[in-house]
């Protein structure tokens, strides 16, 4: 397989100074070619003037740029892969759109670049095979309005420039949202799935796998949210005649993104429950979308359990005026989750204790209010540890009886089921860990909070954990905030690990700085790549595909990082090459007790993370280089 390659590929980890003024040399004389391609004289006069101007800037730039600390890393091919790699033919869709003029552009410079030959191969077979053991498969998220909210495929040939693009580069597949707002917006069990359908078939022409999930909340409130697109219709109309069947905070405001898990067990819309709500709507994904199941194009189904897509309470939404780093909200206050508190509070011998209602508003830091706070906080008090135990063990019991739904839908499907965890990395270094106890993550420096959640996950036929910030550095984050993304992420991760599910990761803002992006590598591969055993992650998911991302130097190092997540190698299209064998889902293992479940939340140290990566996409260097070749396309744009 060949890429395209619209700009010269610089891996300044392994070139000279030489060779780079090489490559920027005969990329100066290519883009001198387009603009006169009539006056040889002329052309060749001014572009030896200014690759003379550009070599010099060149020369000092570099030389004074510090080495980067990583060592460098040679790039191979994976021989096997590539020839079975050759996308299938790209298919017409039904509705067509006019493409917007960057991504005209897109289009055109993919036509008009010849292909560059792949580099030589520098592994042997037996090297190759090694190094595939570290490969990592990168996915892109989508858009989040690629399917209108009026049900449509909103830029269907724009679509397949991007999708082209990132082929291009590499990348293993896509992840998108699938709207429950859309899909069901008619009434209530009326599925439209037509759109999806056409944007599938657009990314299976493309030769792209993908990643779908079940978004049963809504878009909107948000960090990122471009657009919104709310839950059902009829679904809201419940809530309006009875406004407890939403999330509710202490002051009574209520959340709309996800229906409150106090009714996960209640008939209130239109004769089902919650639970059967989201179970049908998959069981009717698997029916309608049985071939692209069945023909692997979808490799993995990730639940959406709450607000974002994520198993959490929604206790920071921006729409309710959260600022970071507040901390947040509990978010348990509707009549249905408010009733099974006291419940099981009087079950346990105390019937007086009651909601909390010393934990501060949204935007408190934890010594504002009297439950978060490091000394003396009700958080340590045994009716804070009852409330914590109680408000966590709900909600993982609601991801594990959604997942259980899920296996039920998909099971025979050659698919793996993920859940998604949020990195809520602010007040981690705070003894109350006050933002992830809001959120549900009952997360304590002598408690683990996620093991639990790892061990549901595992019993799902090894479900995959999904956890975000992969991006983030400790160094990166205000002071005042007592924020750790990077510990927060060595703990989930490890808790995923050491409970036998299998574990992904994404970045939780959209980075195309080498530091985020060397930071994902890290995450993917903390002890480097090589010889197993090695801890990697099952995949990364990029989040997001946009016009930016695509755009000269930012769509570069894309490139690089893709290249460096899969160790080196070409895109690989048979997962088992690498360790990830795509069979039939087979059906759950029994429910956890409770009891065995807390017992995973004893504390367990991480495992080991290096350094920096081994197989960087640059440092300063690289940054400096980036800098000279904006330059000479400024120069020549």
């Amino acid at each position: 397989m060949r890429l395209t390659r619209t700009t010269p590929f610089v891996d300044t980890t392994s070139r000279s100074i030489a060779e780079t003024e090489q490559i920027v040399a005969r990329h100066a004389d290519s883009m001198e070619r387009q603009r006169h391609p009539y006056n040889p004289a002329r052309r060749h006069a001014k572009a030896s003037k200014r690759r003379s101007n550009t070599a010099e800037e060149l020369r000092i730039m570099v030389r004074s740029s510090p080495a980067s600390p990583v060592k460098p890393q040679q790039w191979t091919v994976c021989r096997s892969c590539a020839a079975a790699a050759s996308p299938p033919p790209v298919v017409a869709v039904a509705r067509r759109t006019v493409a917007s003029a960057p991504l005209r552009a897109l289009t055109a410079e993919s036509a008009e670049t010849p292909p560059v030959p792949e580099p030589p191969a520098l592994f042997d077979d037996d090297d190759e095979k090694t190094m595939l053991a570290s490969y990592v498969p990168v996915y892109v998220m989508l858009p989040l309005e690629v399917v209108s909210t009026e049900n449509e495929l909103a830029d269907a040939e724009g679509l397949r420039a991007r999708l082209r693009r990132l082929r291009g580069a590499g990348v293993d597949g896509v992840m998108v949202d699938v709207w429950w707002g859309i899909v069901e917006g008619a009434g209530p069990a009326l599925y439209e799935w037509r759109a999806y359908r056409e944007l599938f078939r657009v990314v299976q022409a493309e030769g792209l796998k993908l990643q779908a999930i079940m978004s049963f909340h809504a878009c909107g409130g948000n960090v990122g949210d471009a657009i919104t697109i709310p839950i059902p219709r009829w679904v809201r109309e419940v809530g309006e005649a009875d406004p407890d069947v939403f999330y509710t905070s202490p002051s009574g405001a209520r959340n709309q993104e996800y229906l409150t898990i106090g009714v996960d067990d209640k008939p209130l819309f239109h004769g089902r429950t919650a639970i059967q709500l989201y179970a049908d709507f998959m069981r009717s994904f698997r029916e309608n979308m049985a071939d692209f199941l069945d023909s692997g194009l979808i490799v993995d189904i990730e639940v959406g359990l709450g607000p974002a897509g994520e198993l959490r309470y929604p206790s920071y939404a921006e729409t309710q005026g959260w600022v970071f780093p507040g901390i947040g909200q509990f978010q348990c206050y509707d009549k249905y989750l408010a009733a099974e508190f006291k419940a099981a509070a009087a079950e346990a011998g105390h019937p007086e204790w009651d909601l909390p209602r010393d934990a501060g508003e949204v935007n408190d830091t934890p010594e504002d209010t009297g439950f978060f706070a490091a000394e003396g906080g009700t958080y340590l008090t045994e009716q804070g540890r009852f409330f914590l135990t109680w408000y966590s063990s709900r909600l993982i019991e609601h991801g594990d009886r959604v997942l259980d739904e899920a296996n039920r839908a998909f099971l025979g499907c050659p698919v793996k089921l993920a859940a998604k965890v949020s990195g809520i990395h602010w007040w981690y270094r705070h003894p109350s860990h006050a933002a992830e106890l809001a959120a549900g993550y009952y997360n304590l420096g002598g408690r683990d909070g996620y093991r639990p959640i790892a061990r549901v996950l595992a019993r799902h036929d090894g479900a995959v954990l999904n956890f975000t910030c992969a991006e983030m550095r400790d160094s990166e984050q205000p002071a005042e905030a007592l924020s750790s993304p990077e510990r927060l992420v060595r703990q989930a991760l490890s808790a995923g690990w050491r409970e036998g599910a299998e574990v992904a990761c994404e970045n939780a803002l959209s980075r195309y700085d080498r530091s985020g992006y060397n930071q994902m590598l890290l995450s993917a591969r903390p002890n480097g790549a090589g010889a197993p055993p090695r801890r990697r992650v099952a995949a990364v998911t990029y989040l997001r595909l946009s016009d930016e991302l695509l755009a000269g130097n930012n769509f570069r190092v894309f490139r690089t990082f893709v290249r460096k997540m899969h160790a080196g190698l070409d895109y690989c299209p048979d997962p088992a090459r690498y360790g990830r064998p795509m069979r039939p889902l087979e059906r759950s293992a029994p429910e956890i007790p409770m009891e065995r479940l807390l017992e995973a939340t004893a504390p367990a140290p991480a495992f080991p993370f290096d350094a920096e990566t081994d197989m960087s996409v640059g440092g300063g260097l690289a940054e400096a280089i980036d800098w000279v070749i904006d330059k000479i396309e400024w120069i020549f744009g």
